[in-house]
C-alpha cells in the first residue's frame, strides 16, 4: 500500500500542471492560453502520429514517456517564454530542483527510471530524446502559426529568433524542420514575424 500511496501522491501533485499557463493560445478556443498539461498531451499525440518522420528509428514508448514527463517540473519552476533569453538561463537550475522534489515522491525504482528519462530528454543526446525535443519545439510554433502568429506578434519576435530557438528540430526530424521553415517563411510573409 505504501508504494501505491507514493505513486498517487505524485499523481495528485502533477495535477497542478493544469494550472501552469503557457504563451501559446489554444486553437479551438481562441483567446484562452494553453496549459502545460494540454501541451504535454498534444505533443505526445504528435509523437504517435509522426514517428515515421524521425531522422532515426525511435522507440515511441520512450518518446511518449519523455513528452509526458518533460514539463512536470513547471509545477515548481513555471513556464518560461522560449524567446526570453534571460529567464531561460535561470530556468535550468529551477527545473533541476523541481525534478529532485517531484520524482522524489516515487518509490526508488520508479524515481530512478523516470528521472533518468527526464534527464535524457533534457540532455537530448539520444535519438529518442532528439525526436522528442524536435516535437516539443515544433508544436508551439505550429499552434502559434495557426493563431495568426499571436505570441510572435505580441512580443515582436524576429525571424532570426524563431530560427535560432527552433533549429534543434532538425536534429530530430529533417522533415519537420523543412515544414518549420515553410511555416516561418509564411509567418514573415503574413507580417506575423519581423524579418531583419
Amino acid at each position: 500500500m505504501q508504494r501505491l500511496n507514493q505513486q498517487l501522491e505524485l499523481l495528485i501533485e502533477i495535477d497542478q500542471l493544469k494550472n501552469v499557463l503557457r504563451r501559446t493560445r489554444v486553437k479551438s478556443a481562441q483567446g484562452r492560453l494553453e496549459n502545460s498539461a494540454e501541451h504535454s498531451w498534444h505533443v505526445a499525440t504528435m509523437a504517435l502520429l509522426t514517428q515515421e518522420h524521425a531522422n532515426s528509428q525511435v522507440d515511441v514508448s520512450r518518446v511518449l514517456k519523455m513528452l509526458l514527463l518533460h514539463d512536470v517540473v513547471e509545477i515548481d519552476a513555471g513556464d518560461t517564454f522560449v524567446y526570453d533569453a534571460v529567464a531561460s538561463q535561470q530556468q535550468a537550475q529551477k527545473e533541476l530542483q523541481a525534478a529532485d522534489r517531484l520524482f522524489g515522491f516515487l518509490p526508488e525504482d520508479q524515481r530512478i527510471e523516470l528521472r533518468a528519462i527526464w534527464d535524457e530528454f533534457e540532455a537530448a543526446n539520444s535519438d529518442d530524446a532528439k525526436f522528442a525535443k524536435a516535437l516539443d519545439r515544433f508544436i508551439p510554433m505550429f499552434l502559434n502559426y495557426h493563431n495568426q502568429g499571436q505570441s510572435w506578434v505580441e512580443h515582436q519576435v524576429k525571424r532570426s529568433q524563431v530560427i535560432a530557438i527552433n533549429s534543434r528540430i532538425q536534429q530530430g526530424s529533417e522533415t519537420l524542420w523543412q515544414k518549420a521553415l515553410q511555416i516561418i517563411d509564411e509567418a514573415v510573409a503574413n507580417g506575423w514575424l519581423k524579418d531583419e
